[in-house]
């Protein structure tokens, strides 16, 4: 009994001096928590986890925003509207009247193409004086004075039949300077039959216009060429200038003077040697009118000296 008590009082001891250890550890542990900066976020505890965030390896540099693009072309001068210069003004004045159809009043020709037509008295003098500006003193309009002069399909075709009887034929971008739906009606007078017309090689464009005088029907001619005749047209071949001088030789006949190609004479050079051989030149003999008086191979002095 004794010794059992005895060994029950060492345990209580023992128990209780590891409790006050305990206390004390704990007490250290929040002291040191009370002086802990949660201020970084980096440090600042998760209420999910006590272990700290893993920091990743490769940390993307923020990105910077592009710059805005210029569509200014510094080796040409700024777009400035209407220029600053009289006659710039005047080209753009007489370039608007060009493209409207009716007639307009000076103030808002002004207005649309922002010229100075009414405040400065030498470019409206400048525009009135033009050869190309109509004035019209009674209802005080300008117009612009093309060249030809239709609103209709059969005026159109009235300017290409006179244009056509002078030997010449109407460029299609003048008639639609005067009309615009010109090149719709000259296609419209090509399906009749009226024109003939010749189009760019590149995109089929409009170029030039001819009134056709041989109308298409069976009894003055002006009949489409079926294509068979096209193809063997376009197949044949011209022999060349060796063969059509045999066959010529042949028929008892040679070509024309005009034709003839002047024969040279072949220019031989040698090869390796820089502008082959030099020319010799002829020497001109002068005085000959005294061989026969005096000896030329010697060497003359005037008598008395």
């Amino acid at each position: 009994m004794g010794s059992w008590g005895c060994d029950f009082c060492d345990s209580a001891s023992s128990f209780a001096s590891l409790m006050s250890k305990l206390a004390k550890d704990s007490a250290a542990f929040k002291s040191v928590l009370k002086r802990q900066d949660y201020s970084s976020w980096h440090s600042q505890p998760t209420a999910t986890s006590s272990e700290p965030e893993p920091v990743p390896d490769f940390i993307p540099s923020p990105k910077k925003k592009p710059k805005p693009k210029s569509n200014v072309v510094w080796s040409q001068p700024a777009d400035t509207g209407s220029g600053n210069n009289v006659n710039t003004q005047l080209v753009y004045a007489v370039d608007y009247l060009k493209s409207t159809p009716n007639p307009t009043r000076l103030e808002d020709i002004a207005l649309l193409t922002n010229t100075p037509l009414l405040e400065d008295p030498v470019l409206r003098e400048k525009f009135k004086a033009h050869d190309r500006i109509l004035w019209n003193p009674k209802t005080d309009l300008y117009s612009y004075k093309h060249e030809y002069n239709f609103r209709n399909k059969p005026a159109l075709l009235t300017e290409i039949q006179r244009a056509t009887r002078s030997g010449r034929g109407i460029h299609v971008k003048a008639l639609k300077e005067a009309w615009k739906d010109a090149p719709a009606a000259i296609e419209e007078l090509e399906q009749e039959g009226e024109v003939l017309v010749t189009r760019t090689v590149k995109d089929g464009q409009l170029r030039m216009v001819f009134w056709n005088e041989i109308k298409p029907n069976e009894e003055s001619g002006g009949m489409p060429v079926e294509q068979e005749f096209m193809d063997l047209w376009h197949g044949l071949k011209l022999p060349d200038d060796v063969e059509l001088r045999r066959e010529l030789a042949k028929e008892g006949l040679q070509l024309t003077t005009a034709a003839q190609a002047p024969i040279r004479a072949p220019t031989t050079k040698k090869k390796g040697k820089r502008g082959g051989a030099p020319r010799q030149r002829q020497v001109r003999l002068t005085n000959t009118h005294l061989a026969g008086d005096i000896d030329l191979t010697r060497d003359y002095a005037p008598p008395g000296k």
